[in-house]
């Protein structure tokens, strides 16, 4: 199985593809956390080879702080880094979902 590098900004709808923006725009997520990609990929299936919570991206040296996102996984997965980080996205959108409809459903009682 293929194994590729994930960036959190690689999510991030706040960045251009200048900035490191794999994804599409209508998938992207707003400040996407690492925890939220590992969950989103375990979830998948994929496999979790390593993870450093420390790390930045070097695409993101000129921005500002508010845009910096730190930390990497190494995914290893059945499909391509493209398609893959695709569905890392629509699934964290998903679970972001039922996250705010649980909040919600709390707030009602």
């Amino acid at each position: 199985m293929p194994r590729f590098v994930v960036w959190p900004s690689e999510f991030d709808a706040r960045l251009s593809k200048k900035y490191g923006r794999s994804v599409p725009k209508n998938i992207a997520i707003k400040s996407p956390t690492l925890r939220e990609i590992e969950d989103a990929a375990v979830a998948l299936g994929f496999k979790v080879v390593e993870k450093d919570p420390s790390k930045l991206n070097p695409r993101l040296s000129g921005l500002e702080e508010e845009y910096r996102s730190r930390g990497v996984l190494v995914i290893e997965a059945p499909h391509g880094k493209v398609k893959s980080l695709k569905m890392i996205a629509e699934k964290i959108r998903e679970l972001r979902k039922r996250a705010e409809v649980r909040k919600h459903k709390r707030k009602k009682r």
